[in-house]
């Protein structure tokens, strides 16, 4: 049974060995968040150079105007080294972040924060530090660097403008902005938790899967196997051992009937030679090659199992519409084999008839002796250890069909298989 069907999921984002929150890698599970970080990084050096700008245009020849200049550029070089140094991206919930990212994160943080004190106009770089705060702290460490930020942001602009009165928006509002900014990373962060944690159990579900789809086909293909082998080879090897044993008996005192026997027990093994190769390939019955139909192929079988002993009669009742499947044929076929095996090892029958009746939409196969006859009652937990009746019943379940067995002590055995057809078109 093969199992490669492609799930929309692409599991080379996971670890092969593990499913922890570690395995998950986020830039590729989510592309999204590349792109999202390169807009931040480009809205933070556009908003760095714009407030440099409009100082420069304000406050020329400024004493502190070096000072600015140069801290500004000390702020680029540490937000570029910002993927050497900082985390890629921090668990709410897992490892803090390295002794170096804290220091990169500090160093760019007090250089802004000297910035602002020297030129307010700085504080519209905000922004983008939250978001890089956000991602590279935990979350109770976030909120607390932002709101120091906002804090430090909104002194800067009380300072600057206490010049024009008292406005509640500039005590208010950044603290508002920064945190419904903050409240909606975070809910951000956390679906992305979520669905995380779905995609990862969606893919520990899928392995599992298909881990048990193959141990179910393994356990198919070995009860196929089974099958194959005790109503062929080994019920051929039990034919022969037999016809050599009555050889033997009778090599002395009848050697024509011994001969006959041996001769029997050639063809049986080169019967079974002919089963065993295409066994191997994983072909259909011999008797059904060569383009040979069901029918054919039990008429055949009936007079290769018949002997001295046992007499073997085919009947067909009624023709198909239609050929029957492959399948049904090979599966009709194996049952009539292991039948015939046990009448001829178990029965102790002189006739057994062989009858195939085609139905509108179904086909039934009949196997009936004259033998001694069981007590099905009885004889059910010997037929569940043995291979025989179980390999029928697996055959004609795996086809959708029935398989009912009647006899009674001294009065012979019927088995019967019914397999339903599709209904023609």
């Amino acid at each position: 049974m093969r199992t490669d069907r492609r799930s929309p999921i692409d599991t080379k984002a996971f670890d092969t060995k593990a499913f922890g929150a570690e395995a998950f890698d986020t830039e590729a599970a989510d592309p999204d968040a590349g792109w999202l970080a390169t807009v931040m990084h480009v809205a933070f050096f556009v908003l760095l150079c714009s407030s440099l700008t409009r100082y420069l245009i304000v406050h020329p020849g400024a004493r502190t105007t070096p000072w600015v200049i140069i801290l500004a550029i000390v702020l680029a070089l540490l937000y570029v080294l910002g993927p050497v140094l900082g985390p890629q991206q921090a668990d709410g919930r897992g490892a803090p972040p390295s002794t170096a990212s804290r220091f990169w994160l500090a160093a760019v943080i007090g250089v802004w924060f000297t910035l602002v004190v020297l030129a307010p106009s700085f504080g519209w770089c905000v922004v983008p530090l939250l978001y890089t705060s956000l991602r590279s702290l935990r979350t109770r460490s976030a909120i607390v660097l932002v709101g120091l930020i906002t804090l430090c942001v909104v002194a800067a602009q009380l300072k600057l403008r206490l010049r024009f009165g008292f406005d509640p928006n500039l005590m208010f509002a950044p603290f508002a902005g920064a945190a419904v900014a903050t409240a909606v990373f975070l809910y951000s962060q956390r679906q992305a938790d979520r669905l995380r944690t779905v995609i990862l159990d969606l893919v520990r579900t899928r392995r599992e899967l298909a881990a048990t789809e193959r141990r179910e086909g393994t356990l198919a293909e070995r009860q196929r196997l089974s099958m194959e082998i005790h109503d062929t080879l080994a019920q051929g090897l039990s034919s022969q051992q037999m016809l050599l044993q009555a050889a033997d008996r009778l090599w002395d005192t009848d050697p024509v009937a011994a001969r006959r026997h041996i001769r029997t027990a050639e063809s049986i093994a080169e019967h079974n030679l002919a089963e065993a190769r295409r066994f191997v390939h994983d072909l259909a019955p011999a008797d059904l090659a060569g383009g040979g139909d069901l029918a054919d192929a039990l008429r055949t079988l009936a007079e290769r199992e018949s002997s001295d002993t046992l007499r073997v009669l085919f009947h067909q009742d009624g023709t198909p519409a239609t050929a029957l499947p492959d399948r049904v044929q090979a599966a009709l076929l194996r049952i009539a084999q292991g039948a015939l095996a046990n009448i001829r090892e178990h029965a102790d029958a002189g006739t057994a008839a062989v009858t195939l009746s085609h139905l509108d939409d179904q086909v039934v196969l009949d196997i009936a002796d004259d033998g001694r006859g069981f007590d099905p009652a009885l004889s059910r937990e010997q037929a569940v250890r043995g291979h025989g009746l179980p390999a029928m019943r697996a055959r004609v379940r795996q086809l959708g069909g029935a398989l009912t067995i009647e006899s009674t002590p001294g009065e012979g055995t019927v088995l019967t298989a019914v397999i339903p057809l599709s209904p023609r078109p």
